[in-house]
């Protein structure tokens, strides 16, 4: 499959280069120098099938509204000096508070008829990170990943133990009732009728196991990765990075993706890159994608946007779909993806929000009606 990469208006690419470009079917990452800068903020709703068929002009401003929203959360905290962890936290918060997002409010629904959430949080100048998985009544499962990093000597903590250390430090918890939404539990089922029916169709699946649906692809439920994520630099040259999901529709025995696992979904380092990833997350995992975007940007001197197209490629070789942001500790940022879209935006100093939501679509300031 070959790699969908954002093209935007980059210092130094020039009209011939274009030209080339678009002569041999390329598109390249947003890599935008940020010299003039005094902060940034980059962030994602999740990657995709999402292209300009299959969204009506008012759900496309609906995604770019909250979009927007986060990124002016955050911009509020580096504006004001804040740190790119809190600005990182104040744009997920606002994503996670959003039902269009597969997070917090808007997670999908386990096979059980549960919301499991998961997140994780890394600050690039001392590679502290934190993270949780499978929660169920944390509103907002970023702060609960960020009390890992700050309340704990651990990483990663799950489920019951994650919610109550949560709990016994501050995080606001809620009735699990409280992420129901009726599309998403429509999804669900929708999910599940498709499955019975591939289940049940002659020798579509010859194991007849135990577990023979979870050899289904979950593409074939029209499957988006709504995943949410941001990356930040501050006033002082920090950066931090963070994931928060609500995991993969009609998931089953307590399956965790690479939200939660640093070094895959999520990364920071200030010698290096702030990472956050969305997509097929056991192929994120297998590929370690976050840290693999720092080893080539580091090791191999490629800059953000050929590392992440690199490590893109990587996931597609195993037949892994999605997308990350990349930010570096110069400003520079890109949107690398596989997929027919990835909800994104980017703001810095200047305090305009920039969104976007397909492959081929550039950075824009949307203007509400």
């Amino acid at each position: 499959m070959q790699d969908k990469l954002v093209l935007n208006k980059c210092k130094g690419l020039n009209m011939k280069k274009q030209l080339l470009a678009m002569a041999l079917g390329l598109t390249f990452a947003v890599a935008a120098n940020a010299a003039d800068a005094q902060y940034r903020l980059v962030i994602h709703g999740g990657a995709g099938n999402i292209t300009a068929d299959r969204f009506t002009p008012e759900q496309q401003a609906e995604y770019h509204a909250g979009l927007q929203k986060a990124l002016l959360a955050g911009n509020k905290v580096l504006a004001s000096g804040g740190t790119a962890i809190d600005a990182v936290k104040a744009a997920i918060n606002e994503m996670e508070l959003n039902p269009i997002f597969n997070a917090g409010r808007g997670a999908v629904f386990t096979n059980e008829g549960k919301n499991e959430l998961d997140s994780s949080i890394m600050d690039g100048k001392t590679l502290m990170a934190g993270a949780v998985a499978g929660v169920t009544n944390i509103k907002h499962p970023i702060n609960c990943a960020d009390i890992v990093r700050t309340k704990s000597p651990h990483v990663m903590m799950a489920t019951k133990g994650a919610e109550k250390f949560c709990a016994q430090n501050g995080a606001e918890t809620v009735d699990p009732k409280w992420f129901f939404t009726q599309n998403r539990y429509d999804q669900l089922k929708k999910a599940q009728e498709k499955e019975q029916v591939i289940l049940d169709h002659d020798g579509a699946t010859k194991k007849k196991t135990a577990n023979a649906e979870l050899y289904i692809d979950p593409l074939m439920y029209d499957y988006k990765y709504g995943t949410v994520g941001a990356v930040a630099l501050d006033k002082d040259g920090n950066l931090a990075a963070g994931t928060s999901t609500g995991g993969m529709t009609n998931k089953r025995y307590g399956r965790i993706g690479d939200s939660p696992v640093i070094g895959a979904g999520t990364y920071a380092n200030n010698k290096s890159v702030a990472v956050s990833a969305t997509g097929s997350g056991e192929k994120f995992i297998r590929t370690s994608a976050a840290f693999n975007v720092h080893s080539r940007y580091t090791h191999l001197g490629e800059n953000v946007q050929k590392a992440g197209d690199a490590v893109i490629k990587e996931i597609g070789d195993i037949k892994g779909t999605g997308g990350m942001i990349i930010l570096d500790a110069k400003g520079n940022f890109a949107f690398p993806m596989n997929s027919g879209g990835m909800h994104r935006g980017m703001i810095d100093s200047k305090g305009v929000p920039m969104t976007a939501m397909f492959g081929d679509e550039q950075l824009r300031h949307f203007k509400a009606k």
